[in-house]
């Protein structure tokens, strides 16, 4: 009996990472000391940082309200006197950094992420970010972008972000039905939206993204049309369009909607309407969760084979070390990764006494890389070689996975490498699973990971 598109949505329904990182997170060994953490950035920096520079990642925790569909490491605040200190526990560990490079590092990106960064004044970004570009030398390249909550994202806040070189600006949708926004507790007109979007391309942002999730209580196939209509109206250069990750046990603001979430069936076809409409619009279709349009730097990155995938999602810099500052960032240089603490107050502590405020940690083995290196191709090209000594490494059970996915019309593969099939895209996270070996030795355990489609 042929196996249908449904049978296959049934079947790969299962939990799977988004790798963002190989090996995730809950699979790290946690073997990291800070005196090899300083030794690997030093060491990544070496290897990588003349030709492909660094980027950051800023986390900027705090927001004045509470939206319940959130899985963000984030704190509810009203208060903004928490601004300077916070800012000051940045600058103190971006200088703890710098005494490590003992160089002017080259600046490959900037990212700022949240939480709300734009909860920050103005005033309070420039002065950290002023203290970071004069204290680096940005490269020809380099890009910067920033998630902005459209109700507090001011002309001022575009203005100031803009006149420091950033060009990119990512808004937070997630859906303009006003009944869903009740719900999920994050109430933005359309008219508000609109004019910050309007404000970034009056000033001079080349790149605007949404984005968008699908899964929210209270969404039918109506409220999905209507505002991918409004999209329509405001045409993003990017848009991303995620999964909603339903986890009250861990983010226990979730339960107060929980009976007025679609099924798993209704859901799914949320986004096979979301991605066609997407598609009539122009959009194109950017490994998961990504769309842009053809002139976007993303698609071209894509298009190109140059698209990277690091712990922000899909970008175009190609650097190998990203360097998270704040609490709960985490860090890629390459040989080993590690996540600050994510309590605020611990975090401050750390860095005043001239510490790092690394909780977690992992030092990267040979195969660790090597597995790294495969599932990133497929993520970003949709396609990885292989040499004959990996192909030959390959478990049984593995090998009847790829078998089974070749014999379902999802994948090709032969003893030079893989190719995953149109038809295979909804599912390259469970295709991407054959070859995590680190999950594969711990299946028998439980982790909070989303669900693959």
């Amino acid at each position: 009996m042929e196996t249908t598109k449904l049978d296959l949505i049934k079947k790969y329904n299962v939990p799977a990472p988004r790798y963002t990182s190989y090996p995730t997170v809950p699979l790290w060994e946690d073997d990291l000391s800070e005196r090899g953490w300083v030794s690997m950035v030093k060491k990544s920096y070496e290897d990588f940082g003349d030709k492909e520079g660094v980027t950051l990642y800023i986390h900027l925790p705090y927001c004045e309200s509470l939206c319940t569909y959130c899985g963000c490491n984030k704190r509810i605040t009203k208060n903004h006197a928490v601004e300077a200190p916070y800012i000051s526990s940045i600058m103190n560990e971006w200088s703890a950094y710098l005494k490590v490079l003992d160089t002017k590092p080259k600046l490959a990106g900037i990212h700022l992420g949240g939480g709300t960064p734009t909860f920050f004044s103005p005033q309070s970004l420039k002065e950290m970010l002023d203290f970071i570009l004069e204290t680096s030398s940005v490269m020809p390249e380099a890009a910067f972008s920033f998630e902005g909550h459209p109700n507090n994202t001011t002309r001022e806040h575009l203005q100031t972000l803009f006149d420091l070189g950033f060009r990119r600006v990512s808004f937070g949708i997630q859906d303009f039905n006003l009944e869903v926004q009740k719900a999920i507790h994050r109430i933005q007109p359309f008219e508000r939206v609109k004019e910050a979007t309007d404000v970034a391309r009056e000033i001079g942002y080349d790149s605007v993204n949404f984005d968008l999730i699908y899964g929210l209580p209270h969404q039918n196939l109506e409220t999905i049309k209507d505002t991918f209509e409004k999209v329509s109206l405001l045409k993003p250069d990017r848009i991303a369009f995620y999964s909603y990750a339903h986890l009250p046990s861990a983010f226990p603001a979730q339960k107060s909607f929980e009976q007025h979430l679609p099924n798993e069936a209704e859901k799914r076809r949320l986004y096979e309407v979301g991605k066609e409409i997407l598609q009539s619009m122009g959009y194109l279709e950017i490994g998961m969760d990504h769309f842009a349009l053809p002139k976007d730097p993303l698609y071209l990155a894509k298009e190109n084979k140059t698209l990277h995938r690091n712990f922000m999602g899909y970008t175009t810099s190609p650097s190998k070390i990203l360097i998270g500052l704040g609490n709960s960032s985490i860090s890629d240089v390459y040989y080993a990764y590690a996540q600050n603490t994510k309590e605020i107050d611990l975090y401050k502590e750390q860095i005043s006494l001239g510490h790092f405020a690394i909780s977690k940690g992992h030092l990267m083995s040979s195969e660790d890389i090597q597995n790294r290196n495969l599932i990133l191709q497929l993520i970003c090209n949709q396609e990885a070689r292989w040499d004959f000594c990996y192909y030959s490494k390959l478990g049984k059970k593995n090998w009847d996975k790829l078998k089974i996915f070749k014999e379902e019309g999802l994948i090709d593969f032969d003893a030079t490498g893989i190719k995953i099939k149109k038809e295979g895209m909804p599912f390259i996270r469970n295709i991407c699973m054959t070859f995590d070996q680190r999950m594969q030795e711990k299946e028998s355990q439980k982790f909070g990971f989303s669900k693959a489609i």
